[in-house]
């Protein structure tokens, strides 16, 4: 995001003394001599390495790194040491500065910091760089926190001010956000940072939802605060009665929050009740936190109606990030259901800013330290030897990223804290490795239940082991969680590394009567021209006969010491990955210009996991081996995909000359079963826009029926017809494209 210059002007020069004023105004951490020597030294340095660099918008450089700290100091609570990182946390990456220099001026510490913020070299051999620098940045989560909440600062300042990158830059920015950087800011209880950042990504993937959501929000902003001061003057009088000062407000919910909920249940943003939230923040002593928040909650149910079945007691059992509070959805006036948030102001500091805050309080109420159980689970999934980059990814982000948790209970009573949709399996890996390992059968309140069983909040269970029990490949199938799958696949590994043991003997042999001398390079010849991934998959193979010394030197013999293909059995080369050019038999699709230039060259195809159709934000992936293929942008997989494997991603964009064509896409559509006329209805209503039904599928019960329609359209207008015209029959509630 930088390009060079020459000079910085006068006026710009107040501009980025005026942007450090205001970082030193918003630390409010103690602050001793020295640490105002370093920030400023910090500064100093930072201005004069970023001197000749801009940013895509045009300002000077230097008032990101600047930003980044404030947002630290201002929006997290971190103290001088991160601010001073922060300040610095871009230099060895874009300019001449090295780590030795940060090393010999701040101290090891700050160096290290620096290092883990700096990303990999952009030549760094990999299957996916971006994996491997997410990996490089969450490994600094069990040596220093601060270093990845440096980087959550980082990236909301560059999502604040990503509307000078061109789209398809923000696209794989804001995918980037969504898939790991919100998630994150969940785990570490940054509420504040995880919202903006769905928003601010929403902003980019879904803008039209987005500016629709906002403009009703402004348009419904004067009668909402009307509702929410009618709502809270009652509970002012009783709250004012227990004699400690307390602040109550409401707030509306974001507007992804809301889109969130559009999609889910279904519904129009008139039939949308809770727009917003009513909070309660209570200033009570610790020990009395409980019974305060208990006491508050008795007044809200006494004014309003409560919602029993609503209550989330989040302070007798905090949440795996150390959230504490009290929600309750009542009834107010009109009928409307309103959720009511009670804590205290330390839970709020650490429902605010989190991680940071989390530490300030720590041994607070003697609960137990959810953040060292979670950096526990963190570091058994970096324990993990065989793991790509990709797949510690996917299992960071699955396993330590999770949004909701379930309980579980040993048989003494202990309490295991566990993502949803883990097994009883996985439970048996979370106890110890070894109980994993040996595990034959489980009970669950004192039931036998499969290993694959999904727990449940409140479930006791109990493992039952035996030393001889080894794990095998099918077991991979029936665990979730990161730590489980890694034991598994390492115990396979050494199961498969000892089996093969007899083949790497019988290799050496034959390498000996051969007289070949250059055993390693022979090694990796062999595993790279079977395809193999390393040399126990070598050695597996030979010793259970899938591959054979005889096969192997039919293709192979030995020159000069040396293993040798024969020439007359080439390999088959590996290609490098690129478009692939278009076979003219295959038949005709929509026209595209692929990174800017006419797409007919390549080898495309519309992707079926979204079905784009003409008038969608598109972008174009390349596959391994079957050219690309094209997705829509909020496709579900879209994050997955630019995150791991952005190196393959290019821009698309619908030819201005593209030809008539036809999609097929699908949609859901729920209503009211009146009896045999709903199909004829549906199949009319399409018939007299000139439409083609590819398929129906339809079921009711109840007096509720459910269709799956897929559609052949020739573009989203027609599309986005066809849906308010199906929406406005007197028997539809919902119609949504199906994703």
């Amino acid at each position: 995001m930088i390009t060079e210059i020459t000079h910085v002007e006068d006026g710009e020069k107040k501009l980025i003394q005026s942007a450090y004023r205001q970082l030193l105004r918003s630390i409010k951490s103690e602050m001793d001599e020295t640490d105002q020597k370093n920030i400023r030294r910090a500064y100093e340095l930072a201005v004069e390495a970023h001197a000749s660099q801009r940013r895509k918008s045009g300002e000077p450089y230097i008032l990101h790194p600047i930003a980044v700290a404030r947002i630290c100091a201002e929006e997290i609570g971190l103290g001088p040491t991160a601010i001073v990182a922060a300040l610095l946390h871009d230099v060895v990456e874009d300019t001449d500065i090295t780590l030795t220099d940060i090393q010999k001026q701040f101290g090891v510490q700050i160096a290290k910091m620096v290092d883990g913020l700096t990303k990999l070299d952009g030549a760094y051999n990999s299957e996916s760089p971006q994996a491997e620098n997410f990996k490089k940045v969450l490994s600094t989560l069990v040596e220093d926190v601060r270093i990845v909440l440096i980087k959550m600062a980082d990236r909301l300042h560059n999502m604040r001010t990503l509307g000078s990158m061109p789209p398809h830059k923000q696209l794989k920015i804001a995918a980037e956000t969504s898939y790991i950087y919100a998630p994150l800011a969940h785990r570490l209880g940054l509420y504040a940072f995880r919202t903006e950042f769905l928003d601010l990504c929403m902003k980019i993937t879904d803008p039209e939802d987005y500016q629709a959501i906002a403009k009703k929000l402004q348009e419904t902003k004067r009668s909402r605060e009307d509702y929410i001061q009618s709502f809270i003057a009652p509970l002012k009088k009783q709250l004012d009665e227990m004699d400690v000062k307390y602040r109550i407000f409401g707030r509306a919910k974001s507007i992804y929050s809301i889109w969130n909920k559009l999609k889910n249940k279904s519904v129009s943003f008139d039939e949308i009740y809770d727009l917003f939230a009513v909070r309660i923040i209570l200033n009570v002593p610790p020990k009395k936190e409980k019974l305060f928040c208990w006491q508050a909650y008795s007044i809200v149910t006494d004014v309003h109606r409560p919602i029993t079945e609503r209550l989330k007691d989040w302070i007798t059992t905090p949440k795996a990030n150390g959230y504490e509070s009290l929600h309750t959805t009542v009834v107010g006036s009109q009928g409307r259901f309103v959720e009511v948030q009670i804590r205290t102001e330390r839970m709020d500091e650490i429902a605010e800013r989190g991680f940071a805050a989390h530490w300030k309080y720590k041994g607070v109420n003697n609960a137990d330290d959810v953040f060292e159980r979670w950096l526990d689970s963190v570091r058994e999934i970096l324990e993990d030897p065989e793991g790509s980059p990709v797949e510690f990814l996917d299992s960071f982000k699955a396993n330590s990223l999770f949004n909701e948790e379930v309980y579980i209970y040993t048989p003494k009573g202990d309490l295991r804290v566990l993502p949803k949709g883990a097994t009883a399996l996985d439970f048996a890996f979370s106890i110890h490795s070894d109980v994993g390992y040996h595990c034959t059968a489980i009970k669950i309140d004192n039931q036998i239940v499969p290993m694959g069983r999904m727990l449940k909040n409140g479930d006791r269970v109990e493992i039952i082991t035996n030393n001889s029990q080894k794990p095998s490949e099918d077991w991979l199938k029936l665990v979730t969680t990161g730590k489980a799958k890694a034991k598994i696949r390492s115990a396979m590994k050494e199961e498969r590394r000892h089996k093969g043991e007899l083949g790497k003997e019988a290799l050496g042999r034959k390498f000996k009567n051969l007289r070949l001398q250059a055993y390693e390079e022979a090694i990796e010849l062999l595993v790279r021209h079977y395809r193999l991934n390393s040399h126990v998959d070598l050695y597996f193979a030979i010793a259970m006969n899938t591959l054979t010394i005889p096969e192997i030197f039919k293709k192979f013999h030995v020159e000069h010491g040396r293993l040798k293909l024969i020439e007359t059995l080439k390999p088959v080369e590996t290609k490098k990955e690129e478009p692939v050019r278009r076979p003219r038999a295959l038949p005709p699709v929509p026209r595209l210009m692929i990174n800017g230039e006419p797409g007919e060259q390549y080898d495309y195809a519309l992707a079926t996991c979204c079905n784009p159709v003409l008038g969608d934000n598109i972008f174009a992936y390349l596959t391994a081996n079957a050219g690309l293929k094209i997705h829509r942008i909020n496709c579900p997989n879209a994050a997955n995909l630019m995150v791991n494997y952005g190196y393959r991603i290019m821009k698309a964009d619908w030819s201005s000359t593209v030809t008539q064509t036809n999609f097929v896409t699908r949609l859901k559509i729920t209503g009211i079963d009146d009896g045999p006329g709903v199909i004829e209805r549906l199949t009319h209503q399409l018939s007299l826009m000139g439409l083609n039904i590819r398929s129906l599928n339809i079921a009711g019960t109840e007096g509720f029926f459910e269709a799956d329609l897929s559609l052949v359209v020739s573009n989203t207008d027609q599309l986005n017809q066809a849906s308010r015209a199906l929406k406005n029959l007197s028997n539809i509630s919902t119609v949504t494209r199906i994703e």
